[in-house]
């Protein structure tokens, strides 16, 4: 199941987190992420930590649900947005068909390969057709725990491997980022758009 010693360290550090992340000027990217959906779209944000994601994509006029595995997260996280955040773990994604659009932002990250696989392949099936993934992760090869959380990084190339086990997505779009965070400038992302064949 999830990775115990990190949802430990969002529940210890939920606060810390908050405050590091709800203000974080991400616009560009949930431009991106909505200029593919109709108004109105039904989305999921799956690993929403603050809420910061959430909240815009409400203010935007979509339906949002959301789920964090910290329960400490979810209870900041739905006071900041208004809505109830469900305290779930990745695994327990069951719903067939029901979002156009999943936004998984520096979240599926903490997965492990063989995990994420599984979770990739709930993530296409809850997706109505061609509906689309947002997600990002740390770029490189790295994978293991780092600074009390584990991560799973990706480049263009293991991801185009791993995702050629999933099956039913196909990458539309990849792009790399540096941290949006203060200090973190150094910092490399891998964003990818995916859709659902």
């Amino acid at each position: 199941m999830q990775n115990n010693s990190t949802l430990g360290y969002y529940d210890n550090h939920a606060a810390e987190f908050y405050k590091n992340t709800v203000n974080v000027e991400f616009a560009a990217m949930q431009r991106q992420f909505l200029s593919r959906l109709k108004n109105g779209s039904h989305i999921l944000d799956f690993g929403c930590g603050s809420g910061r994601d959430t909240k815009y994509f409400l203010q935007q006029g979509y339906h949002v649900e959301a789920i964090d595995g910290s329960f400490e997260l979810c209870k900041l996280a739905a006071e900041y947005t208004g809505i109830e955040v469900k305290n779930m773990f990745f695994q327990e994604l069951a719903e067939v068909g029901k979002y156009d659009g999943i936004w998984a932002c520096s979240s599926i990250l903490h997965l492990p390969m063989n995990e994420l696989v599984e979770v990739m392949r709930k993530m296409a099936v809850a997706l109505k057709e061609n509906g689309i993934i947002y997600t990002s992760f740390k770029y490189g090869t790295f994978a293991g725990e780092r600074n009390g959380r584990y991560f799973t990084d990706m480049t263009e190339e293991t991801f185009a491997e791993f995702l050629g086990e999933v099956g039913e997505l196909e990458v539309e779009e990849q792009w790399t980022t540096s941290d949006v965070r203060p200090g973190r400038g150094e910092e490399k992302w891998l964003n990818l758009i995916l859709r659902k064949r």
